[in-house]
């Protein structure tokens, strides 16, 4: 999809901000991937370059929901620059690796919307090192696990949002169990609305959820997860650091929510990032969680305009095989 006449019109005063007055702006290119914001290679007349981040409305392909703006949902959509600079500034403190920051703007001096610049790399992301040497891939997944136990160490009074909890407010619920049992039966209710087989064994489904949840003891501190760190939302920079985008739903929560979804993405590749003392009962629930909401998900997107349909299909139906796998065995 190309970027609209306006867009790049509105970004070159942004870039001359953010990279200097003396350049122009020579070229937007639309980066893949991004589902909720723009995300866009800047490229100035000396080969500068940066990323640009636009949340706006038209940026996002996700069919709008109730509650899509409930910050107190630990789980409601990942929008908008407070969110992002709140879980930057939280990821840089643990010595995260993140993109650094060229310029915000907030105010729409520029844009309409939300808009930050920040660092290119340029280089391969993590899931792309892996296909193509896992041996390259090793020392930067040991600095990967390395930075997993700095936001593992990294301990909350509360759960939620990075922005709610350091700004002092309350997430709903009462726990984070509660709430993911409460987003897996939604997901479960919307699954089985779109597809007989979920709606088939919808009922042991849900049974297998309400008794994993029923298991889990309560806990009263919370650690700092990204809550979507798939392989393809590490870069690599030129030093061989993991660098960890798409940040905006960075939260407190249990980290086997994190380390479910790093096994679910990486396979046979997490074995370097596993660490001992999780949750089984935690991990039991939230897996069964995930995959609900990695078919509800996908099939919901399905919905809008989501360019590689085929891909998020696909998504939908392995996990979709996954969950029944899970109340069949």
């Amino acid at each position: 999809m190309a970027p609209r006449a306006a867009t790049r019109e509105q970004l070159a005063g942004a870039a001359r901000a953010a990279l200097g007055g003396g350049r122009r702006l020579e070229a937007v290119e639309r980066v893949a991937g991004g589902s909720k914001k723009g995300v866009y290679r800047l490229v100035m007349d000396d080969a500068t370059t940066a990323i640009a981040y636009l949340w706006d409305d038209a940026e996002n392909y996700w069919p709008a929901a109730e509650g899509d703006d409930d910050l107190t949902d630990p789980f409601s959509p990942g929008l908008g620059l407070d969110l992002f600079q709140a879980a930057h500034a939280r990821l840089d403190a643990l010595g995260v690796r993140v993109p650094a920051i060229r310029f915000v703007d907030r105010d729409g001096a520029h844009c309409p919307a939300d808009l930050a610049i920040v660092e290119d790399l340029q280089g391969e992301n993590l899931e792309e090192l892996l296909a193509r040497s896992p041996g390259a891939a090793a020392p930067v997944m040991d600095r990967l696990a390395e930075s997993l136990e700095a936001m593992r160490g990294h301990r909350a009074p509360a759960y939620g949002k990075v922005a709610v909890v350091d700004g002092g407010g309350t997430s709903r619920g009462t726990s984070c169990e509660g709430v993911v049992l409460d987003r897996a039966l939604r997901d479960l209710a919307e699954a089985a609305s779109r597809d007989p087989r979920i709606a088939g064994a919808r009922d042991r489904l849900e049974e297998r959820l309400l008794g994993l949840a029923a298991a889990v003891r309560p806990r009263a501190e919370y650690a700092v997860v990204h809550g979507e760190l798939g392989p393809d939302h590490v870069l690599v920079d030129t030093d061989g650091n993991p660098v960890a985008i798409d940040i905006e739903g960075t939260m407190y929560f249990d980290v086997e929510w994190e380390h479910v979804f790093l096994q679910i993405r990486l396979h046979d590749a997490y074995q370097p990032l596993r660490v001992g003392g999780l949750d089984e009962d935690r991990l039991a629930l939230y897996m069964l969680a995930q995959r609900l909401s990695l078919t509800a998900g996908p099939l919901r997107l399905l919905d809008g305009e989501f360019p590689d349909r085929a891909f998020m299909a696909g998504i939908a139906e392995h996990n979709l095989k996954q969950a029944l796998e899970l109340v069949h065995a």
